[in-house]
């Protein structure tokens, strides 16, 4: 078992770990230091339990927040997830729109008219090349 040597509140600990794991620990030992120097500089020196411990604690909180978060974007996830998946199975039909027919009698008014028009029109052509 690999033993590795970290720093935190500016004293140095030996700390066994697996194979493998001195990278993790290193990281955690960084984020325990961090904390501890933040309590350092707001209260000063302390008994190296109570600052591991008040560090430990301050982690503890900032996971439990995380840990909180995580849990309600999941929760919101899960909705739009059921959101989408009742969506994908919503049949859209084509809005339907109906087109006025023209009547057969407005259709024969308006030929009539026509014919009318032609004949008004042939008659002044007529009338006019006199």
């Amino acid at each position: 078992m690999p033993e590795v040597r970290i720093t935190i509140g500016g004293r140095q600990f030996e700390v066994a770990c697996q194979e493998g794991e001195e990278s993790y620990l290193h990281s955690a030992a960084k984020m325990l230091d961090d904390e501890a120097q933040v309590l350092s500089d707001q209260v000063g020196r302390m008994p190296e339990a109570r600052m591991l411990l008040m560090a430990g604690l301050l982690l503890a909180d900032k996971t439990a927040s995380i840990e909180d978060r995580i849990a309600e974007v999941k929760a919101e996830l899960a909705e739009r997830e059921a959101e989408l998946a009742g969506l994908r199975n919503v049949k859209i039909e084509p809005e339907r729109i109906e087109v006025p027919v023209v009547p057969q009698s407005v259709k024969e008014t308006l030929a009539e008219l026509a014919a009318r028009a032609e004949a008004l029109a042939a008659e002044v052509e007529e009338k006019a090349g006199r």
